[in-house]
């Protein structure tokens, strides 16, 4: 289909951002919408950041995604943040209107709702362990303690970062050095890797989970591939597993609702897509 001169545009932002999939998923919304409407992927240095978003309203954006390394810079911009925002300190959702910045984090509604998908639901009292202690961490760790979750262990090779994390968030949260992941796992009910550690282009994840209890929930916020080697060790264990297609899918949701004014539906046809994109096959 073919845009006009009024189209509504948006786009995400990274570095990189070849590996995105955010253009496949909202495009096809669009198309299944019939709408006057865009979505564009933009490559923008961290030292560039600010300024590029500062140009968007201007140039007739609507507003933007915002992935690695960008969510921590995006949340300092705006004038305006929602709940989740603040209370992770990292926006992931930009809206551009009446001059404004708003900033949203629907990373957290997104991995909530990828759980809940998968037949996870109420965790009350239980421990999850988080690899990792970026901007995506942040939401996992405040997603988590949404649904009940009693003690967060944030996992990091930088110590300082993960120990920041938890100073954030307060007493259910800890934080532990990378040496020490595998006993961390002893008593652990949900594991979740949001580093990009797995990713495609990226080193393997290397994570012995012998000492992981039969019963435990494993996550990876990574997409591409589906199946991360984290996922299929666990798959082969025996454990439950919830792949990053789901987060993905649902946080991008109140996104597009916001810029195009649709309300879309994760639906089987949407993940298909996915998959044929990914698998590169579309």
């Amino acid at each position: 289909m073919t845009i006009s001169g009024k189209a509504k545009i948006a786009g995400v932002i990274g570095w990189p951002i070849g590996h995105s999939l955010s253009p496949a998923l909202h495009g096809f919304w669009i198309g299944q919408h019939q709408l006057d409407a865009a979505y564009v992927p933009f490559a923008v240095r961290p030292e560039d950041f600010t300024r590029v978003v500062g140009l968007m309203p201007a140039q007739g954006l609507r507003g933007a995604n915002v992935t690695l390394p960008h969510k921590e810079a995006a949340y300092l911009l705006c004038d305006e943040r929602d709940e989740a925002a603040v209370a992770t300190g990292a926006v992931n959702t930009l809206v551009f209107e009446g001059g404004r910045v708003l900033g949203r984090n629907t990373d957290v509604f997104g991995f909530t709702e990828a759980l809940r998908e998968d037949g996870v639901g109420d965790l009350s009292g239980k421990k999850a362990v988080v690899l990792g202690a970026g901007g995506a961490a942040r939401a996992i760790v405040f997603a988590l303690l949404s649904m009940g979750v009693a003690r967060v262990v944030v996992v990091n090779r930088t110590i300082a970062k993960a120990q920041s994390l938890a100073v954030f968030f307060g007493a259910h949260v800890e934080a532990q050095a990378w040496e020490n992941v595998s006993s961390c796992l002893a008593d652990c009910d949900v594991l979740v890797n949001t580093t990009s550690l797995g990713m495609k282009g990226q080193p393997d994840l290397q994570l012995d989970l012998g000492k992981l209890k039969s019963g435990a929930v494993v996550s990876d916020i990574v997409y591409r591939p589906l199946e991360t080697n984290l996922l299929q060790q666990a798959k082969a264990r025996g454990h439950r597993i919830v792949g990053g297609l789901g987060m993905l899918l649902h946080q991008a949701r109140p996104g597009f609702a916001a810029w195009f004014g649709v309300e879309p539906q994760v639906s089987p046809a949407l993940r298909a897509h996915l998959v044929s994109v990914l698998e590169g096959r579309a």
